[in-house]
């Protein structure tokens, strides 16, 4: 079984070198951003997170496939920044994401030219926030993945599903896709709670319900440096049937999905692979 490398001299070197790397190739690559229209910047996104996966060590496996229909919604817990560069690369989509990440440097920038949707989760704003979410699902041709927690995690369960976000869904033709998604080091074996929360949750959980806190709060920047002093990591992706959700108001389609989700992940989060 695989344990966390000891963080000697060497180790924290190699994680900065990396790191450096990281930020490097996505400051290079803002030119070819900036010169293609937006729905070629789309295309080209799981290109160019591809290559930062395998900058930070990244392995991805799938199961299950993607639902054909469109348009399609995915919805997934959610734990890690890296997981807008993991699902890209995989889905060829874009996100929903928080209003807030459209101000950070270069970052927001960078994810609205890829097509990202950025919406304030204020509950004054709701009414606009929704108009947004349903008006992209509507128009775009590639899948649109929502993290419905509203915020990442430690990794330790699975939070409720705001059900804002599933207010159009009722009585519409848009398919909703669940996907459980968890994190195991490359050989497959089990990354305990506490790594989890120390490396890969960005704050200091105090709020959250049960788990490990994060040692301390940190940047996401400082959050993709704990993540590469792992020295590399597996994403497992379980793309899930998309339920029938008709007569559902949003909250009880809220409900589903989320134990849907929630107990393939707890099923899977904990399991020894041979």
């Amino acid at each position: 079984m695989a344990k966390l490398r000891k963080q000697n001299i060497f180790n924290t070197t190699t994680a900065a070198i990396k790191f450096l790397l990281f930020w490097v190739l996505v400051v290079i690559q803002v030119p070819i951003i900036f010169v293609l229209p937006r729905k070629w910047a789309v295309k080209y996104m799981p290109i160019f997170m591809w290559f930062l996966i395998k900058l930070a060590g990244i392995k991805i496996v799938v199961h299950g496939k993607l639902e054909k229909h469109r348009p399609l919604m995915i919805v997934s817990n959610h734990i890690s920044v890296f997981e807008i560069a993991t699902f890209p690369s995989v889905f060829k989509g874009s996100f929903v994401a928080k209003k807030e990440m459209e101000n950070w440097p270069l970052v927001g920038w960078v994810a609205k030219k890829f097509g990202v949707i950025f919406v304030d989760r204020r509950p004054s704003h709701a009414h606009d926030a929704l108009a947004v979410v349903q008006k992209a699902v509507q128009s775009v041709k590639y899948p649109m993945i929502v993290f419905p927690e509203g915020t990442t995690t430690n990794g330790a369960y699975v939070k409720p599903f705001k059900s804002t976000l599933f207010n159009f869904v009722e009585n519409s033709n848009v398919m909703v896709q669940p996907m459980a998604m968890h994190y195991r080091y490359k050989d497959g074996s089990v990354i305990d709670e506490q790594t989890m929360a120390d490396h890969f949750a960005y704050f200091d959980n105090k709020k959250m319900d049960m788990g490990p806190r994060c040692k301390r709060e940190r940047s996401a920047f400082g959050q993709v440096f704990h993540i590469m002093m792992l020295g590399g990591f597996m994403v497992e992706i379980t793309l899930l049937p998309a339920p029938p959700l008709g007569g559902m108001d949003r909250k009880q389609i809220a409900d589903v999905l989320q134990k849907i989700v929630s107990d393939k992940y707890m099923e899977l989060k904990d399991k020894k692979t041979n």
